[in-house]
């Protein structure tokens, strides 16, 4: 069939236009709930609503694991020995330091000159609110730093969708597989058909991205009031709005800098995932269609299947830029005076301290309470920003897609693959 003979397509349904339609309903619902009915019923509405968004993440954490596992594997053997994964392996993590270094650095420069935490007002701060996120702080530290990394048990990690986990297990399974030559094939055969079944169910899931999405926004609205937060915190998110858009440049500047022409039909490819992770605050909810979409676009299934789950564990820029400004916001509302050198101390911090943290709920609330409390800055800070938080979640998301996407598409260029 020629191209002109295709059928054409119609424009609602096309499933980013789905999802926008389906973004602006829910927030025209949540608004009308919040403005015409009392707490209590927005509160339960928000709760029985949010359960679509519960669904669809789960479906996709559903299949995440297998992917994980069933690409991994079969891309490591398919590189063939250890040389192939250690040369990938050393750009990849070359490619996330520096991207992290860059976006953490964005993240101090912006709330150093801008100065969101200067003179704000600590009365009315829900302490109680922070302690879901201030309590995982006593348990963070080097040991379940390590435990957190390396499985004891490849169920137990696959139960528990731990990608890091799992992406370490696959490496070894890999290896072992590529290193005994064609008597892993038919093991390796069956995974390669598991990975594209996979595939397959991705497709059926993102099928209910777009009442993911409707749930997500309607639940956030009926019980928030935008215009009271964004008033209250206006120099906060703008702050933050300001350091996330210099991040989308510099990735967008060094995306067209490797991949030339490439990176438009790169950022059309990615214009769907973008959006989830920004409907939903979740980039994990993402990683399938991500996958897919990767493929497509000619990066070689052995690369995709290899960088993205790395990715991520260790590259989620946006939420690396706000741990720094958030980090700093927090000490500047507590009037706690950190000089340069403490600030980079506590930028080398955060890129040890953020890896590995991926599947974690809240994690770089996590990570900014645990910095706070090693620089002697009030860990119930957290509080000042955790109404604020969901709304910066939307932006932090989408940034860590791009991340990922950009830094898989990169490295499949230097790979000539």
């Amino acid at each position: 069939m020629t191209t002109t003979e295709q059928p054409k397509k119609s424009f609602l349904s096309n499933l980013t236009v789905q999802i926008l339609i389906a973004m602006l309903l829910g927030a025209i619902l949540g608004i009308y709930i919040h403005n015409n009915y009392d707490a209590e019923f927005a509160k339960n509405f928000s709760d029985k609503i949010k359960m679509l968004a519960t669904v669809f993440i789960r479906l996709v954490q559903m299949i995440i694991a297998p992917l994980v596992i069933s690409t991994l594997v079969v891309g490591i053997a398919k590189l063939g020995d250890i040389k192939s994964v250690g040369r990938i392996g050393g750009k990849a993590m070359g490619w996330f330091f520096t991207a992290s270094f860059v976006s953490l650095l964005i993240g101090l420069f912006w709330v150093n000159i801008l100065e969101p935490g200067v003179g704000l007002n600590l009365t009315d701060v829900d302490v109680a609110s922070a302690s879901e996120v201030t309590d995982k702080t006593k348990v963070f530290s080097a040991q379940n730093f390590v435990e957190h990394i390396i499985p004891k048990s490849i169920f137990e990690a696959l139960a528990t969708n731990e990608i890091l986990q799992i992406v370490i297990f696959s490496i070894f399974f890999g290896l072992a597989a590529a290193s005994i030559g064609d008597h892993a094939k038919p093991v390796v055969k069956v995974l390669d058909v598991i990975s594209h079944i996979i595939l397959k169910m991705v497709n059926y899931v993102m099928k209910f991205a777009p009442l993911g999405v409707f749930g997500a926004i309607a639940g956030v609205f009926a019980i928030r009031d935008l215009q009271e937060l964004l008033i209250t915190y206006a120099k906060f998110f703008g702050s933050f709005l300001v350091g996330i858009s210099s991040l989308w440049v510099v990735l967008l500047l060094v995306g067209y800098l490797f991949l030339k022409g490439h990176m438009t039909t790169l950022l059309k490819r990615i214009v769907g995932p973008l959006i989830i992770a920004f409907g939903t605050t979740s980039s994990e909810a993402v990683f399938p269609k991500l996958t897919e979409e990767l493929e497509r676009l000619g990066v070689k299934d052995k690369i995709v299947s290899f960088m993205l789950p790395l990715g991520y564990s260790f590259n989620l820029d946006g939420s690396m830029m706000y741990m720094t400004f958030a980090s700093i916001f927090i000490a500047q509302a507590y009037g706690v005076h950190l000089d340069i050198p403490t600030q980079m101390t506590m930028l080398l911090v955060l890129m040890l301290t953020s890896k590995g943290i991926a599947g974690v709920p809240r994690a770089s609330l996590v990570v900014v309470a645990a910095t706070c409390g090693m620089f002697d800055i009030p860990i119930e800070g957290i509080a000042l920003i955790l109404p604020i938080d969901h709304f910066c979640d939307m932006f932090r998301s989408a940034t860590n897609v791009l991340g990922n996407a950009l830094a898989t598409s990169v490295v499949g260029k230097w790979e000539k693959e």
